[in-house]
């Protein structure tokens, strides 16, 4: 069990109780050119894994090798603690309440007001899953230094190295690993690939390997890594993936799947059954970069179809869950219910795997299992839209989902609640009004 002292947490996290040195950079000690010179960070490269997500030691002439520093305990979790203790935060999360809400399904409940009113805004359409980076918006070069945590890269070489101190190399853009101002849970973090390069929040093929690497570093099944896209309710159009640790299974995970295709590389793909947000699961491979490779593929047909999309990396790497959804486009067309908007919950990755962040304490003291499902079939593509998109992604990743279509074994026992809000969604937004909306959070 994880004890942590409390401490007060600031407003924002740029207050200096000395006054800012204006000759040396902006005074904000940011990732910018202003001030990255001399900047120094820890750096762990992880070890090559040529197994899909195994999560295993590595084995070198017999001998099993341990890592240099434990990654999860000391690196993620350890150095979050530090910024906790140095008040970088801006509420504790850990004095939010937390419960299971009954049911079949597990459903996680957390009341967490503070992060409602103190998150950083939301600046840019939701009606475009692709969009330019602007550099005049909030992006991971205005965060201060203190808020990142170490250099993270997968390595060339079979024995994971750290350096404790290491130059940030603003010509060779490093990955790091930052706090989340705004948590929703202990160990809440960013993985901010090539932060430098300016990337926006759109999924390519190195930068999902890279979180799978990290996943499998952190090699403990309560670790996971989360990607909402734009129009998902990612609130940063600058590449992310979101990471924390929960010591309980998501009802994502334990929800049943029907298998529809194998691969060629031998990544199964699957459909779940029984749980409110139709989603896909991912898992297997002869390797890794198999596994990454093709969900990646189907990342970038949504992509480029202008499908809003969830991604759960789970189980150290070895399953990767993907969801394309439609609520915000039903929001923007006026068709959520008053009483739905009313929670002013958005269901991104989190939510529909099953860790509802609730902003109300009315909410929470009347969490139920159908009061959770409701919510989240709103965000659910219909059963023929569902259709439709997973024809695009096996057209993408070069299967015909004809091949084995639905073989029908479900591996884990099912809920039975009802869904609703069946509807033909997920395509582009052609309302003018619409069009212009922005992500409210």
């Amino acid at each position: 069990m994880l004890k942590i002292k409390r401490v007060p947490t600031v407003v924002s996290n740029y207050q200096k109780d000395e006054a800012s040195d204006e000759s040396v950079g902006c005074g904000r000690n940011c990732l910018g050119a202003c001030c990255l010179n001399g900047a120094r960070l820890p750096l762990y490269a992880c070890n090559k894994l040529e197994k899909s997500g195994t999560g295993e030691k590595v084995v070198i002439s017999g001998e099993a090798r341990e890592p240099p520093v434990a990654f999860l305990e000391s690196l993620v979790l350890g150095e979050w603690e530090d910024r906790f203790q140095r008040g970088l935060f801006r509420y504790d999360v850990t004095a939010c309440e937390t419960k299971v809400i009954p049911g079949k399904y597990g459903f996680v409940a957390q009341l967490n007001e503070g992060r409602h009113l103190k998150k950083r805004p939301t600046e840019f359409r939701v009606d475009k899953v692709l969009q330019s980076f602007d550099g005049n918006k909030f992006n991971f070069t205005k965060v201060g230094q203190e808020e990142l945590l170490f250099q993270f890269e997968a390595g060339e070489d079979c024995e994971a190295q750290f350096f404790p101190c290491m130059p940030v190399d603003a010509e060779n853009s490093p990955s790091v690993v930052a706090i989340n101002v705004s948590p929703i849970e202990y160990g809440h973090v960013l993985l901010i690939p090539r932060v430098l390069d300016c990337l926006p929040q759109r999924i390519d093929h190195k930068s999902l390997l890279l979180a799978l690497h990290m996943a499998a570093e952190a090699a403990n099944p309560y670790f996971r890594l989360g990607y909402n896209s734009l129009g998902a309710f990612a609130t940063i159009n600058h590449l992310h993936f979101q990471a924390y640790y929960l010591a309980m299974p998501f009802p994502l995970e334990k929800a049943p799947s029907k298998k529809m295709i194998t691969t060629v590389s031998g990544v199964k793909i699957s459909e779940l059954v029984n749980y409110p947000v139709r989603s896909l699961l991912f898992e297997g491979g002869t390797s890794m970069q198999d596994l990454s490779d093709t969900v990646s593929d189907a990342c970038v047909c949504l992509q480029n179809n202008n499908i809003p999309f969830n991604i759960l990396i789970s189980d150290s790497g070895r399953q990767i869950f993907l969801m394309p959804q439609c609520y915000a486009e039903k929001q923007a067309l006026g068709e959520v219910s008053p009483e739905l908007l009313e929670t002013q919950v958005n269901p991104a990755v989190w939510e529909i795997s099953g860790h509802m962040v609730l902003k109300r304490k009315e909410d929470y003291e009347g969490a139920s299992e159908e009061n959770a499902w409701r919510l989240l079939a709103e965000a659910s593509l219909s059963e023929e839209r569902f259709k439709e998109v997973n024809a695009l992604i096996f057209e993408a990743i070069g299967c015909s989902n004809q091949e084995e279509e639905l073989e029908g074994i479900l591996v884990q026992p099912s809920g039975s609640v009802n869904q609703t809000g069946n509807r033909t969604l997920g395509g582009p937004i052609t309302n003018g009004t619409a069009s212009e909306c922005l992500v409210l959070q």
